[in-house]
């Protein structure tokens, strides 16, 4: 079983309200994307559909040193995949519920919607995303200034 797989095994472990199938088939996609010199830092999962009761979608989000991965492996061929680089990632916002939670990652062409999270999961993955995606704004910023 390859580290992504584990690493979302584990945030469902901890977080077990999330719903969440079909882990190790998603993480094959991931696995597939990585370049040679990423490295996973935050795996999390969830659904991504408008619809609340849509549960047969999940996607699984991999946080690297280079970019956030967004992928689900269909059922029976193919699979979605997104790639948000830090020039692209515009804000983080998550919604609480009664027992679920969504989190609304806004990039420049379109906002990413991961629903049905066990809502204690909602303050870590903020963080985690908000506080890398600072950090990798920064490193752009400068690198434009010294550019320039």
């Amino acid at each position: 079983m390859n580290y992504i797989c584990e690493k979302a095994k584990e945030f469902k472990k901890n977080y077990s309200l999330t719903i969440a199938w079909r882990l190790k088939s998603h993480s094959k996609v991931i696995q597939k994307h990585l370049t040679a010199d990423e490295a996973v830092l935050y795996v999390f999962e969830g659904q991504k559909s408008p619809l609340i009761f849509d549960i047969f979608s999940t996607y699984l989000v991999v946080l690297t040193n280079k970019r956030i991965l967004v992928a689900e492996k269909r059922l029976l061929f193919g699979y979605y995949f997104i790639a948000i680089t830090p020039e692209m990632f515009n804000d983080l916002s998550v919604q609480s519920g009664i027992i679920w939670g969504k989190v609304f990652i806004d990039t420049i062409k379109e906002v990413v919607t991961i629903n049905n999270i066990d809502k204690r999961a909602l303050a870590e993955i903020q963080n985690r995303v908000s506080e890398y995606m600072l950090e990798e704004k920064r490193k752009v910023v400068k690198i434009e200034k010294e550019n320039n």
